[in-house]
């Protein structure tokens, strides 16, 4: 019986997608079956379409070299180590 392998990024280990549309078929079709919401964006590595479960416009803010501080924990009862 002959099985589907499809091919993967060697970067990211994901699947490849040739073309935007092929991707965005793949996700609704991810959608139906398994009732996730899946996002399309572009390989910098590979320049091919991959699948995320992240939705790509929710960027968090890059950690700033300015500032020169580590983002810290707001956990309660967090005490930072000083050095």
């Amino acid at each position: 019986m002959y099985y589907f392998v499809p091919k993967r990024c060697e970067s990211t280990n994901k699947i490849m997608y040739h073309d935007k549309v092929t991707a965005l078929q793949a996700a609704e079709q991810s959608r139906i079956e398994r009732h996730t919401e899946l996002w399309v964006y572009q390989c910098e590595f590979c320049h091919t379409w991959h699948l995320t479960h992240r939705n790509p416009q929710a960027v968090l803010p890059p950690f700033t070299q300015r500032s020169g501080k580590r983002p810290h924990s707001r956990k309660k009862g967090f005490k930072p180590r000083h050095r």
